[in-house]
């Protein structure tokens, strides 16, 4: 008797074959993007030393260095996601990779901070087109019984990522320029191009929603505005200053008006229904939160090993090693845990382990064991990977496979803007304990140098540099001031990532209770036929 043929909404079976080489070209395509926001966290130091070894950039310029890349990379990945839909994915994922290349680039050129700003922006530009299209097309190659194994798989290659850039970072600023954090992108995307063009297939939506214009512009400026007001609120050390709170509401008027323009649009670029769905909303917003905290910890991670700790670039990038390891280990396996424990315990019990890790910064000082640091970083990769994997199954599987490249854009939104917001909201704590903890320790500097030293440690300890021996004296207040502010940085994003256990132990479905024997039996009947 012959076998009926495959149904038409089946994947072709030559796609079927290469699925696996096909996904492992995907994780290039993330390990590109992820690689450099994990190599430039080594580089913040080296970006902020005065040139001709770095750049000069003050704290607030790094953070907007970081951020500039993550708020227009999260302003734009509804549309990259809808442009996906409509003209093809592998379209939009050749043509993202080549723009973050040539951003990378120029980035690598850049002669002042606003420069690298400007540049990073553009690299964020393509990079919106690589993550959505990622997953939409891993949604497309593989069925639903095995796209919790790909997608955990997908989620391992953040590990990777985590492993490699600290160290390509570390070992590239040993040996070159600053600049070459980036430019070592260029070659990986000239293969993740020739891979793609020879394996992926293309894929859209039968029927992709219309584009947004209004909906982008607001929602980024909305963004932009209320970051710029909340890191201009911590370089002054005064978040009731007229112009950081005018912005800070100006930002939160447009995103309230973005939210209403959406409600009401008929192609909103954010559907504000998916929200209806509490579990889909408690997905969301664990993966904002713990990002939220997790960006602002490494921010301040990287100073305290480099800075207070004496660790080169490349010794911080082994130093994060433990973190890789954990995610390359466990994102994987997570869904072991969720077939026996449910999502709620898992995504939940994830959480209270990064917030116990981000409690333990609190108890850092400049001589605490390296040994503890690495148990601490192993704990939250480990925390992190059974958070990720499990909320990218809930998230991805509760839309329709067609609009896996809105599920995808959701998802990374929430995630860029949760650590925009975490480096916005956790550096400007930072900067504010700190410029108040050293403050009343610069009085023997002229007054025109009080303020710059008290931007930052790298800024205090620049200048007693400058100083030669006289300089001495304020090194050990900085370490002070910088341990003191750590630790209430570290407090701030355990209450966060606390907050995200509370919203997921509420809300994520627990365990469903197992089918019985001849339901699972018809099932797989079904599947067959």
């Amino acid at each position: 008797m012959t076998s009926p043929a495959p149904a038409p909404s089946r994947i072709p079976e030559a796609v079927h074959r290469r699925r696996w080489a096909i996904l492992g070209v995907l994780m290039l395509s993330l390990l590109i993007v992820v690689l450099d926001n994990s190599i430039l966290n080594v580089a913040i130091k080296t970006i902020s030393t005065p040139a001709p070894t770095g750049l000069g950039a003050t704290q607030s310029e790094i953070e907007w260095a970081i951020n500039a890349y993550t708020l227009v990379f999260a302003g734009l990945l509804f549309t990259a996601g809808l442009v996906g839909d409509r003209l093809g994915r592998k379209k939009v994922l050749l043509g993202g990779i080549a723009v973050f290349g040539i951003g990378s680039a120029l980035a690598a050129e850049s002669g002042s901070p606003g420069q690298l700003i400007a540049y990073r922006a553009l690299m964020a530009l393509g990079a919106a087109f690589v993550m959505p299209a990622t997953l939409a097309v891993l949604m497309n190659v593989f069925e639903r019984e095995e796209q919790p194994k790909a997608i955990g798989i997908w989620a391992g290659g953040v590990g990777l990522a985590i492993a490699i850039g600290p160290i390509t970072g570390g070992a590239l600023l040993d040996h070159f320029w600053w600049g070459s954090v980036f430019f070592v992108n260029v070659p990986i995307v000239i293969v993740a191009l020739a891979l793609m063009a020879w394996l992926v297939p293309d894929s859209r939506d039968p029927r992709p929603g219309r584009l947004d214009p209004v909906g982008v512009v607001l929602s980024v400026v909305g963004l932009v505005l209320l970051v710029y007001g909340i890191i201009k609120g911590g370089e002054l050390a005064d978040f009731t200053d007229p112009k950081v709170l005018a912005t800070i509401l100006a930002g939160l008027a447009v995103l309230t008006a973005f939210v209403v323009f959406e409600k009401r649009s008929d192609h909103p670029s954010l559907d504000v229904t998916y929200f209806k769905n509490k579990v889909f909303s408690a997905a969301m917003s664990a993966i904002a939160l713990v990002f939220f905290a997790l960006m602002g910890v490494t921010f301040f991670g990287v100073f305290y090993t480099q800075s207070v700790r004496g660790y080169s670039p490349l010794e911080s990038g082994v130093l994060m090693l433990p973190l890789a390891a954990a995610q390359l280990i466990f994102a994987p396996r997570a869904r072991l845990l969720v077939d026996r424990f449910g999502n709620k315990a898992t995504t939940t019990a994830g959480l209270v382990l990064i917030a116990v890790t981000l409690a333990a910064f609190a108890t850092f000082e400049a001589d605490t064991p390296i040994w503890l640091l690495e148990v601490v970083f192993f704990l939250m990769g480990t925390g992190m990977a059974h958070i990720m994997t499990p909320t990218s199954v809930v998230i991805m599987q509760a839309l329709p496979r067609e609009k896996a490249g809105s599920a995808s854009a959701l998802s990374n939104t929430f995630r860029q803007v949760g650590g925009a917001l975490g480096i916005a909201v956790l550096g400007s704590v930072l900067a504010t304990s700190y410029r108040n903890g050293i403050e009343g320790k610069l009085g023997a500097l002229p007054p025109g140098l009080r303020d710059t030293a008290a931007e930052s440690i790298e800024a205090t300890l620049g200048i007693a540099e400058k100083l030669g021996p006289r300089g001495e004296a304020l090194v050990t207040p900085a370490h002070d001031a910088f341990l003191h502010a750590m630790h209430i940085t570290a407090l701030c994003g355990t209450g966060v990532a606390l907050v995200g256990a509370v919203v997921t132990a509420l809300f994520l479905p627990g365990k469903p209770p197992a089918a019985p024997q001849d339901a699972k039996e018809a099932e797989l009947v079904a599947a067959r036929d």
